[in-house]
């Protein structure tokens, strides 16, 4: 039998819950919402990329919070980002919508992150509009080394809490650089 999806539906024998809950997991976010009071500013650039961003997130992403939930939930999520008393949340959702858990992640070590990618972003996004191809891209080479610290470091503050892959820690950073963005 074929779900909407396209992947196989298997009925497994009524024996262990862990199998059944191993079997229908699913740990991949199937939406993400940016709180929209956090978003002070933006300009085509920046929509861009968050478009992009999301789009990318939700064609391919690994996303598997550890700790146990209800009924042995272990997905599809939907989840919502946002920035509070300088943290960030990170509401985990199931997929009727019923919230899981927040995880809130200080965002000290992120600042530092968070401002050389911006500047960097500048310069390439200048770069684009003046510069020649090899400068364009030695400074994307710069923001994606800059990019791939940063997720890296997402990754490793998210350790213990949600398993992510590198791809998905990827998008997830630029997301929350879209949240600190100042006119």
């Amino acid at each position: 039998m074929q779900t909407p999806q396209g992947s196989a539906c298997f009925t497994l024998p009524s024996g262990s819950a862990k199998a059944k809950a191993e079997t229908m997991s699913d740990p991949r976010i199937i939406a993400i919402d940016l709180d929209e009071k956090t978003i002070i500013w933006r300009n085509a650039d920046v929509e861009q990329e968050r478009r992009v961003a999301i789009f990318d997130l939700l064609e391919g992403n690994h996303f598997k919070p550890l700790r146990a939930y209800p009924q042995d939930y272990a997905g599809p999520y939907r989840v919502k980002l946002r920035v509070e008393e300088g943290r960030l949340a990170i509401d985990v959702h199931a997929d009727s919508s019923d919230l899981l858990e927040t995880l809130v992640l200080g965002l000290a070590s992120f600042r530092r992150p968070i401002k050389d990618y911006f500047a960097i972003c500048d310069s390439y996004f200048q770069a684009i509009r003046t510069s020649t191809a090899q400068q364009i891209e030695t400074v994307d080479m710069a923001r994606r080394g800059i990019h791939n610290d940063a997720a890296q470091l997402l990754k490793e503050r998210l350790e213990g809490k949600i398993e992510v892959d590198f791809d998905t820690a990827r998008r997830l950073f630029t997301l929350i650089c879209v949240l600190h963005i100042r006119g």
